[in-house]
C-alpha cells in the first residue's frame, strides 16, 4: 500500500516552510509572486541530472522572474549538502530550500528511492531521498501544474515553459488542467445540437 495521492489541479496545495542554504528560513504561504511560484523538488547533490537541470533554471531565474514566477529548488539534502550543490553548481539566481521532510515529499505526491551507493560524479547517494517533481503554484495556494517522475532522467525542460508562459497561460489566463477529481460526477459537454 502506498501513501502517495496525486495533488489536483486548481486545488490547494500542501504546505510548505523549509530552511534555506546560506540562511533564512521559506515558506510558500508568505510567498507574492505576480503570476506563480515555481517549487523544483530534486533528488540531491548526488544527482548530475539535478545539476543539469538547476543549472538550466538558474540561467533562466531571471525570465521567469520578469514573467511573475518565484523559483525554489528544494531537496530532502541536509544543509551541508545543499550548501554544496549550491556553490559547487554555481545556483546564484534560485534559492535553495533542504532538509524536506520525506513525509512532506509524499505529500506533494513524490516518489522516494533507496540509495545506490557511489553515483557517477563520485556522490553517495542517501538512504533514502526523493524523485524529481516540478510543480507551478499560484498565488492563492492552489495547483496549476505538476510533473512528477519516477526516475532522474529525460527532465523537464524550462524553455517551452517560459514560452507558453508568453503564449497562453499568461496573456490568455489558460486553465489549469487535470482537475476533474470525480469520473462519474463529470460528464463530458454534450454537443450543441
Amino acid at each position: 500500500m502506498t501513501d502517495i495521492v496525486p495533488l489536483i489541479p486548481r486545488q490547494p496545495v500542501p504546505t510548505l516552510s523549509v530552511p534555506l542554504a546560506g540562511g533564512g528560513q521559506w515558506t510558500l504561504a508568505e510567498q507574492t509572486p505576480g503570476n506563480f511560484t515555481l517549487l523544483n523538488f530534486y533528488r540531491g547533490y548526488h544527482c548530475p541530472q539535478c545539476r543539469i537541470q538547476l543549472q538550466d533554471l538558474n540561467r533562466k531565474a531571471g525570465d521567469f522572474a520578469e514573467r511573475g514566477v518565484g523559483i525554489l529548488a528544494l531537496s530532502a539534502d541536509p544543509q551541508d549538502r545543499a550548501a554544496l550543490a549550491k556553490t559547487e553548481w554555481d545556483l546564484d539566481a534560485v534559492d535553495i530550500g533542504y532538509d524536506l521532510p520525506l513525509q512532506e515529499a509524499r505529500r506533494w505526491g513524490l516518489y522516494i528511492s533507496t540509495g545506490r551507493g557511489i553515483t557517477s560524479v563520485g556522490v553517495e547517494e542517501p538512504a533514502l531521498f526523493n524523485e524529481p517533481g516540478v510543480f507551478m503554484v499560484r498565488p492563492d495556494g492552489t495547483l496549476y501544474a505538476g510533473i512528477i517522475q519516477t526516475m532522474p532522467f529525460v527532465r523537464m525542460h524550462f524553455a517551452p515553459l517560459l514560452a507558453a508562459l508568453d503564449s497562453s497561460i499568461i496573456p490568455k489566463d489558460y486553465p489549469a488542467r487535470g482537475e476533474v477529481v470525480d469520473l462519474a460526477a463529470s460528464r463530458a459537454p454534450q454537443a450543441a445540437e
